[in-house]
């Protein structure tokens, strides 16, 4: 990847809504040249997506978040992708990871209660044949999602002490 490609993406991944025009500025390219690597970016799915980091806590939004571990067992020869394929299509499922360590896969799971997670994990995640173990972690506050600080600390000013 060279530079122009390597700054135009820093630029994407950093503000999604930021203008060609901008991006030429910052970079030092044309317009056209902007263009032309946002597109063939686009069509070689080098970019996926362009994506909006919402602090869903501050928008009054009761979603439930948790990371599901998974130890799993593996037919010969045919590795994660046939039970990775299956998983990442659940409209729960936000994210996919194969990790290393105990735990082979990690996921990402929403719903609109405990409950209604707890029983997605149990019913459709624990049943796979693949699947040997779970471990669930409820999110309790994100503080930080895709680079983006969802918490600002409350500024408390103090009396000074006098004597």
């Amino acid at each position: 990847m060279d530079n122009k490609t390597r700054h135009v993406l820093e630029c994407l991944e950093e503000d999604a809504k930021i203008s060609h025009e901008e991006i030429a500025t910052l970079a030092g390219l044309t317009i056209d040249e902007v263009d032309n690597i946002v597109k063939e970016l686009e069509e070689s799915g080098v970019i996926r997506k362009y994506k909006t980091v919402i602090d869903w806590d501050l928008a009054g939004d009761e979603n439930v978040y948790a990371i599901i571990e998974l130890e799993v067992s593996l037919e010969r020869s045919i590795g994660y992708l046939p039970l990775v394929e299956r998983l990442y299509r659940f409209p729960e499922v936000r994210s996919v990871r194969l990790l290393s360590g105990q735990y082979d896969l990690s996921l990402t799971v929403s719903g609109k209660t405990m409950k209604e997670v707890a029983f997605f994990v149990a019913e459709k995640i624990s049943t796979l044949e693949q699947v040997q173990h779970t471990t669930t972690h409820f999110v309790l506050k994100t503080y930080k999602e895709d680079g983006v600080i969802l918490h600002e600390q409350d500024h408390v000013s103090r009396l000074p002490v006098t004597p």
